[in-house]
């Protein structure tokens, strides 16, 4: 069970500036009044920018911040957290996935889909969508973010709701213009290589070692073992060697769109 101390926080900080409802403090952030409840009655976590703006509202800071920062730590797996640790410490990240688009790359809408496509109940899905857009902040918001390499498989492109799988294409079209965020396919006629097996990530750490994360149905792990994490990284070699170059993959995910 998650470590929430939001919506206590939330409601007091109403009940000590006047009794504000959450009609009235809805109005003043520019959000629903729907979302307010959520956080009030812990079905949802303020994303970072949202907790920062209550904050400044209520002259609190960093009160609600650090505590949905907090609550969104508590909020993921625990087989998940060490990846999370690791994805702030980074100074490269390097990333396949064969079925779907990164955790890191997902615009909200589609991150919701893909996390209520499952077992989840809508709220701890709610709960793990604020840990995923946080990590987004978390990664790329540092002022000096690492550098990343995705390589997506070509059918986890073309995997969704046209609707919301559109401007999630857009949005990695738009996102691969950073010169820090390197984003390819493999081609669907690339046939077999190692990227098949399942998802896999690559970190480089300031210390200079190198640490690596695979998840299943199941679970994940972080993988330490310089033996296997070599495995890791053999691996990630052949795929690169079936990427297309970020040139090419950017004119493949626009042909992608216009085909929505």
């Amino acid at each position: 069970m998650s470590n929430n101390g939001v919506p206590r926080t939330l409601r007091y900080l109403r009940a000590a500036n006047g009794g504000l409802t959450q009609e009235q403090l809805a109005q003043r952030l520019h959000v629903s009044t729907s979302l307010i409840a959520k956080f009030e009655t812990g079905r949802q976590i303020p994303r970072p920018d949202t907790a920062k703006k209550i904050d400044d509202l209520f002259g609190s800071a960093p009160l609600i911040d650090e505590t949905a920062a907090e609550a969104r730590r508590t909020a993921a797996p625990d087989w998940f957290r060490p990846l999370a640790e690791v994805e702030k410490e980074a100074l490269t990240l390097r990333q396949f996935e064969p079925n779907v688009i990164p955790g890191l790359l997902q615009t909200e809408e589609y991150a919701r889909a893909i996390l209520r496509s499952g077992t989840l109940t809508p709220a701890k899905a709610d709960e793990y969508l604020a840990v995923r857009m946080a990590r987004q902040s978390d990664v790329f918001g540092q002022d000096d973010p690492p550098v990343c390499q995705f390589i997506i498989d070509e059918n986890g492109l073309r995997r969704g709701d046209p609707m919301i799988l559109r401007p999630q294409l857009e949005h990695l079209a738009e996102v691969g213009t950073d010169p820090r965020v390197l984003i390819q396919v493999a081609p669907a006629s690339a046939g077999w290589h190692p990227g098949q097996n399942g998802q896999l990530t690559l970190a480089s750490l300031r210390d200079g070692s190198s640490v690596g994360f695979v998840d299943d149905q199941l679970a994940g792990r972080l993988v330490t073992d310089p033996e296997l994490v070599a495995d890791l990284e053999h691996a990630w070699q052949a795929i690169s060697g079936v990427a297309l170059p970020c040139d090419q993959s950017r004119d493949l995910i626009m042909k992608l769109v216009k085909e929505l």
